[in-house]
């Protein structure tokens, strides 16, 4: 047990997590006292215990301060501690002190204001305690996403994602909104009656704008039967304009829902990009997180895809799942490598308490061999010929790693790096799907902040998706284009 406590509400969301990511396995207690005398106080397991005190962190005490003063101090106070916790543990974190989900966003931000390459990894080196391997990562990922970028008209233009709340199973690691589909049958039809009446919707909203990119995931789409996947797929180009559309992505995702009727429906629209996504290559470990295919599945989904014409597939693996080594990593990456996707995208795993493993208490575990699954995913990718194009961390994530999209040249996805960079509205349709809503001036909330962006959650429950359709069509259209 590790108890942190507090003189601000402010220093709790840092704190919290950068004890966790160096000690996933412990139970951590908060508590705020604003009455204490040190910043924070860490009690430690076996009764050792560490204070920040605001001497220490070189800034002037300030009985009533602003926010900006406010900030300077979370984050002097946040380095202090994470300088103790890597002094304890004998080594610090990849990405330092950093714990939000969207570093390159942060890089993004500078190259944007001229900020030099050698300044930008000094400031994360240097303030954030990242890594010169991450930083030069995150850079280069940067880099790369202000070029694909720069190809659309983000102000004026839009993206349109999709969700299909199913699955042939839910996998044990898995916290999205899905459910198996064996349970829904019966309702699908229904299910797609709402969800072809909020993209129509959707489709007048837009009307006279072209989305530059559109993502059918999930869940897994290719859940849906034959023709219920024509339905959809023909309902979303008749209500939009897909001529000048870089990138229209199916995530078909698991391997046992992929027949080739499916693929050949597909193959009858515009669409650019699919995955095929195993995980693993580790029967033991498909059989254990509950993901109910072989290897030879993925194999044969694969193969299937390609001759059918698929030039773009991705393949999604996760590092650090339950009782694999570095040498089966090694194993599957050999596999994948004989594939040859045209993008892989390599996820640490993260495990969440809405998950199966998370309510069963499991954490992601911390130790030297993800490092290895990362180097070595990282390594087979370059020699595939793939470059990192994106990357984004979530928390709870096994070694406090990343996760990182490789792919050849043109075949980046853009839909990935929009939703992780949030340059663009991107209008999304279905149950739990999250509409993004860019404003042309930003709004002052009550509290005095100033937001550019508008967040819509659709509900997640699929029964009240069906029933309050008309709802969530009616929140999208109070904001949109404003």
């Amino acid at each position: 047990m590790i108890r942190i406590e507090s003189k601000r509400n402010k220093f709790t969301y840092n704190i919290y997590h950068i004890v966790k990511a160096f000690y996933p396995g412990e139970e951590v207690e908060q508590k705020v006292d604003g009455q204490q005398e040190p910043l924070v106080k860490l009690h430690m397991p076996g009764g050792s215990s560490f204070s920040v005190f605001p001497e220490e962190i070189g800034l002037p005490v300030i009985q009533d301060p602003d926010e900006r003063q406010l900030q300077e101090e979370k984050w002097a106070v946040t380095r202090r501690v994470y300088q103790y916790l890597e002094e304890r543990n004998g080594s610090g974190l990849a990405w330092g002190i950093l714990t939000g989900v969207r570093p390159t966003k942060l890089i993004m931000q500078k190259i944007e204001e001229g900020v030099s390459r050698e300044e930008i990894l000094r400031s994360f080196q240097e303030e954030d305690f990242v890594s010169r391997e991450k930083a030069e990562l995150a850079y280069e990922i940067a880099c790369r996403e202000h070029e694909l970028l720069s190809r659309l008209d983000c102000a004026e233009g839009f993206s349109l994602y999709v969700g299909i709340p199913f699955c042939p199973s839910v996998c044990s690691y898995c916290s999205f909104s899905s459910s198996p589909i064996d349970q829904w049958r019966d309702r699908v039809d229904s299910y797609l009656d709402a969800l072809v009446k909020e993209i129509r919707a959707l489709g007048r909203m837009a009307a006279g704008r072209r989305p530059d990119t559109v993502y059918i995931g999930g869940g897994t789409p290719t859940t849906l039967e034959p023709e219920q996947l024509d339905r959809l797929l023909g309902t979303i180009t008749e209500c939009f304009d897909l001529d000048q559309t870089l990138e229209f992505t199916i995530e078909a995702g698991r391997p046992d829902s992929i027949t080739e009727e499916k693929l050949r429906v597909i193959r009858k629209y515009p669409v650019t990009r699919i995955s095929v996504n195993p995980q693993t290559m580790q029967q033991k470990t498909l059989d254990l997180v509950g993901r109910r295919h072989t290897v030879e599945d993925v194999e044969r989904a694969f193969h299937m895809a390609r001759k059918l014409g698929f030039d773009n597939i991705n393949m999604d693996l996760i590092a650090g799942l339950p009782g694999e080594t570095a040498a089966d990593m090694q194993d599957t990456l050999a596999k994948v490598e004989a594939l040859h996707p045209d993008s892989l995208t390599v996820h640490a795993l993260a495990i969440k308490r809405a998950a199966k493993f998370g309510q069963e208490g499991r954490t992601a575990e911390l130790h030297s061999e993800i490092s290895q699954m990362v180097g070595d995913a990282a390594a087979c990718a370059r020699k595939m010929g793939l470059a990192p194009y994106y990357l984004y961390r979530q928390k709870n994530i096994a070694g406090n790693f990343e996760n990182v999209g490789y792919a050849e040249v043109d075949k980046a996805g853009i839909y990935n790096i929009l939703i992780m960079e949030e340059k663009q509205t991107i209008l999304a349709a279905g149950a739990g799907a999250s509409t993004k809503i860019l404003l042309r001036e930003p709004v002052r909330e009550e509290n005095g902040k100033e937001i550019g962006i508008i967040r819509i959650e659709n509900v997640k429950n699929i029964t009240d998706y069906i029933s309050r359709i008309d709802e969530m069509i009616e929140r999208k259209g109070e904001w949109l284009w404003r």
